[in-house]
């Protein structure tokens, strides 16, 4: 064996899961790495224990993540209800749309996880985390850390793209090791495994990673995944109970603490797309939001950065991993002008639908923004200022010559000379953790995320006394977001009409984009009182949290749209409920609109049975 091109930083192999030997729960890998490929291989060392070493395996393992970035978001996006494909669209996108995604797909290519769960687990099997240093610190256990979540978080995009994969957590260094039968795991078990295996590391290493500097000009933090949003992510797609959902809702809890330091703070901030107090015209909201999911900038790390992670992509269009995001969803010159995703009526329609409520300079009087604007300008404001659709458009070449155009489409979201691809960011944290206390039995503090903001001010006047068993307060007494010192201060309707000189920073996300949501009319949680009698108060909360679930599925579209994560939203959500085919159907079917679902009845038929939502690979080596 020899160490082949020490500069690749990759310590492993390209790994493709075969598909001979295959039974009902184990699956046997062969021609598991290409034998020419130049990758490292640590082969004269049973540890890891230099820091070239070290670093040079994790910044190995970032680069196999390269991979994974446009996949992450077509996958999570064209699978969803929020955009629609133009005639411009290759087969490869066609087919992740309409759910019928064959093995040839470029898209569809379980062995570019597997390459970076293989890398993964060389390090931990090698790394010697037991080394100290002069100050008795574990030197590498930065390292090891921020290595486990990475695979944590790859094999849980990969269980629920494929549903059922197998499960190594060896590494695979020889046509031996290939030939042994893997375990098929699916969802739980992912989950399971994953929890047990990070929970014991956030005593000591929730928020403390390797500081490496900047690599191509972005700085490392980015590259990470924080250890406690991957533990928030497993819980809530464990879910299934209470416990879940109450343990989601403290990972969460705990990085937004933790992200800064120890008890340091994380708030929401307060960028919002509104229109001006007592407007006449609406016609140019004032946007302080668009700029606020920041591709382009991840040079500069700061205490209230939106973004969280990021997965590097290559600088050239020449290069195997160059982004095509901004192509995708674009008019430029490299695609003619010719954008290929679009927003789907069903998104518009669900911005439309929202009431944006504005608020007179007496701050209590309300008004709403008038339904049938033009451009997007009615309902939610956050689709309007990251989408520009242009019609009849002179466009300019680069040799000279001009030509008009039809359409014209920009979405900032993935319209900057960023070559990375957003994967977390704060707003999608807020609103997770929002979602796991609703279903943790606790819609009231989950709204409050969507209408006020949350605080312990907050906590202690609009959410305890709704809650009044010994275990629900032990439950929010774990929970600390002081106004003190400025860490979580509400943004407040003084602020707003600019009788207050207070620096809020913290709001609810509804109002990011619909106005002012404390005094919305429009936006109320149901039979919204404190009820003494147990038995009526569990029916009262189960009422509430069907409404909030479906206030947060509306947030998730309107915040989140084009970022990739509305198909598994949605499907999170439909595995909640008692019918997961019939409501994933109910949003698939309106890409078209909510009264024209009848014009995907195809695509209804097939997404109706819940396996259909995975992709396969190899008849079942990969997949059901």
């Amino acid at each position: 064996m020899v160490t082949k091109i020490r500069k690749q930083l990759l310590v492993g192999f390209a790994f493709i899961i075969g598909y001979l030997s295959f039974s009902v729960s184990l699956v046997s890998c062969e021609d598991f790495f290409e034998q020419e490929s130049e990758h490292v291989i640590y082969y004269d060392n049973e540890h890891l224990n230099n820091a070239v070493d070290t670093i040079y395996s994790l910044t190995g393992i970032l680069s196999k993540l390269e991979a994974l970035g446009d996949r992450t978001i077509l996958l999570g996006e064209l699978r969803g209800d929020l955009v629609s494909l133009t005639d411009e669209a290759d087969a490869n996108l066609r087919e992740i749309a309409s759910f019928n995604i064959s093995d040839d797909n470029i898209y569809n290519s379980p062995k570019d996880y597997y390459a970076v769960i293989n890398n993964c687990n060389y390090y931990i099997a090698h790394a010697d985390t037991a080394l100290k240093n002069n100050r008795n610190e574990y030197i590498f256990m930065r390292e090891y850390t921020v290595i486990k979540a990475i695979r944590a978080w790859t094999y849980l995009q990969l269980v629920i793209n494929y549903g059922r994969v197998p499960f190594v957590t060896d590494p695979i260094l020889s046509e031996e090791d290939a030939e042994k039968k893997y375990s098929m795991y699916e969802l739980q078990d992912i989950c399971s495994y994953f929890i047990n295996d990070l929970k014991p590391l956030t005593t000591l290493y929730g928020h403390d990673i390797p500081l490496i500097g900047k690599v191509q000009s972005v700085d490392s933090r980015y590259f990470y995944y924080p250890l406690w949003v991957i533990l928030g992510d497993l819980y809530l797609w464990a879910g299934g109970s209470e416990s879940n959902y109450r343990e989601a809702a403290l990972c969460y809890y705990n990085y937004i603490n933790e992200r800064n330091g120890n008890n340091s703070s994380y708030p929401t901030g307060v960028a919002r797309t509104y229109w001006p107090l007592n407007t006449s015209s609406y016609n140019r909201p004032r946007d302080e939001w668009s700029s606020s999911f920041s591709g382009g900038n991840e040079g500069n790390y700061t205490a209230n950065s939106e973004l969280i992670t990021v997965i590097a992509g290559d600088s050239l269009p020449s290069e195997p991993n160059y982004s095509q995001l901004r192509l995708l969803f674009n008019s430029r010159e490299e695609n003619d002008y010719k954008a290929t995703i679009v927003p789907s009526t069903g998104l518009k329609e669900i911005s439309e639908a929202q009431y944006n409520c504005l608020v007179s300079s007496n701050g209590s009087t309300v008004s709403y923004a008038p339904h049938g604007l033009t451009n997007n300008l009615s309902g939610d404001l956050r689709l309007s200022q990251v989408w520009d659709n242009l019609e009849n458009v002179t466009v300019t070449y680069s040799n000279g010559t001009s030509e008009r155009i039809d359409n014209y489409q920009s979405i900032y979201k993935w319209n900057s000379s960023s070559r990375n691809v957003p994967i977390l960011r704060r707003q999608m944290v807020y609103l997770r953790m929002a979602e796991a206390l609703n279903m943790a039995g606790y819609p009231r503090m989950a709204f409050m995320i969507l209408s006020n903001g949350l605080n312990n001010t907050v906590i202690n006047e609009e959410v305890r006394p709704y809650y009044n068993t010994v275990a629900d307060s032990l439950y929010f007494n774990q929970f600390d977001f002081p106004a003190s010192s400025d860490r979580y201060v509400i943004y407040d309707v003084e602020q707003l009409i600019g009788t207050s000189t207070k620096k809020g920073n913290t709001l609810g996300i509804h109002s990011r984009g619909s106005g002012w949501t404390p005094l919305n009319e429009y936006y109320r949680l149901p039979n919204d009182t404190i009820e003494p009698d147990a038995a009526k108060r569990a029916q009262l909360i189960k009422e509430q949290q069907e409404v909030v679930d479906d206030m947060l599925n509306d947030e998730g579209a309107l915040e989140l749209a084009f970022e990739g994560t509305r198909f598994y939203d949605l499907m999170r959500f439909a595995l909640r409920r008692d019918d997961p085919g019939a409501y994933m159907k109910r949003f698939i079917t309106a890409r078209n609109g909510y009264f024209n679902s009848s014009s995907m009845s195809a695509i209804g038929n097939i997404i109706a049975d819940p396996r259909n939502w995975y992709l396969r690979w190899h008849n079942g080596a990969v997949g059901y």
